[in-house]
């Protein structure tokens, strides 16, 4: 056993640059999951920093003063941020609410539906699964609007961190867009000063890992509102709550697509029925996604290495389950990160020398 220790050691942290490695991913990652709640601004800040960088580097590359480029586009994330807050987040509260007294509609209509099933297909549904069906969703849908009604009580612990957020948020962004090089000279001071493997993780991971936010960002962006359009040329009710739901759908690969079908089905069933209205809603819904994916994602991610599906799901389960809806977001970079660390991590495959102890054994 000592000797399979010994190995494994030899291998993989012979190198005095990847002990220190480790021991910083493991020092980041605890900080990150005992202090992630309490430093949550500083961390969302870092990330829309980081989003907004390639931005700033553009403009500077085409010429324009940093100083300049930098209140350029944090003028513009200031005017993105206003417009979300006043404008798109109280239009789909207002849905929400709409959504939640039009339930029991909606559930009349949908007993009226399953109560058919059974006489037109007898042989694949019996009168039972219909009943226990509906009952299953009576409940949920309870539950649902218990929930709604709750959070809408005690709401105001969640409006003071809202504040919280819009006025640190944008202070944070602002000096982490403008102190980039002073801060990243400070880190790079704590670290040893050869450090080829670092260097090497740190540009991969700021390659794929750039891309992938801010193409992604973009890819919710453009998703969205071109659903929101869509949807409001076709009459679709809560066009701005599905719009969101469809461009934060993006973010989770090849499941967040499945599911979020299920609810622009259900609406636009309820909406217009079965006809050509209702077809015409899926097919331009259809089309979209079909854009999205065929289009939209090899132009916006052409630079980024694909991971296998199998690591995708993996990785949206783990990080996650740890992180929430920050880690789904966040799980290709990670899943990169971890990649672009296994791809750099220095490997010995020399067999050490036998220790004394081990020869008389």
């Amino acid at each position: 056993m000592i000797r399979i220790l010994r190995g494994l050691a030899h291998k993989y942290f012979s190198d005095e640059e990847a002990v220190i490695l480790f021991l910083l991913l493991v020092a980041g990652t605890a900080f990150i999951i005992w202090f992630g709640a309490m430093l949550a601004p500083v961390i969302a800040s870092l990330i829309v920093a980081f989003i907004l960088q390639g931005l700033v580097t553009k403009l500077v590359r085409m010429g324009a003063p940093e100083i300049v480029a930098i209140l350029g586009v944090f003028t513009v994330f200031m005017g993105v941020m206003v417009g979300f807050i006043f404008g798109l987040l109280p239009l789909i509260w207002v849905q929400v609410g709409k959504l939640a007294g039009e339930t029991p509609r909606i559930i009349g209509e949908l007993q009226s539906y399953l109560e058919v099933l059974p006489q037109e297909y007898p042989q694949l549904i019996s009168a039972e699964a219909v009943n226990t069906l509906y009952q299953q969703v009576s409940t949920e849908v309870g539950h649902m609007t218990q929930w709604l009604v709750s959070f809408s009580l005690s709401s105001i612990p969640d409006l003071v961190a809202l504040l919280i957020y819009v006025v640190l948020v944008p202070i944070l962004v602002f000096f982490f867009l403008k102190d980039r090089e002073v801060i990243l000279g400070a880190i790079a001071r704590l670290l040893p000063p050869q450090r080829p493997m670092m260097l090497q993780i740190w540009h991969e991971v700021n390659l794929q890992c750039a891309n992938y936010v801010r193409g992604k960002a973009l890819e919710i962006l453009i998703v969205g509102g071109a659903t929101y359009i869509a949807f409001k040329l076709l009459g679709m009710p809560y066009a701005a709550l599905l719009s969101l739901l469809v461009g934060l759908s993006v973010v989770i690969p090849y499941i967040g697509a499945a599911v979020v079908t299920i609810p622009v089905m259900v609406i636009g069933l309820f909406a217009f029925g079965w006809g050509s209205h209702f077809i015409w809603v899926m097919v331009v819904y259809g089309v979209i996604q079909a854009l999205d994916g065929n289009v939209l994602v090899p132009v916006l991610f052409s630079e980024v290495n694909n991971l296998h599906p199998v690591a995708i799901i993996v990785a949206v389960l783990f990080f996650g389950g740890i992180w929430g809806l920050w880690g789904v977001f966040f799980a290709i970079p990670l899943a990169t990160m971890l990649k672009a660390v296994f791809t750099a991590w220095p490997v010995a495959y020399s067999i050490p020398e036998p220790a004394g102890d081990d020869v008389a054994e």
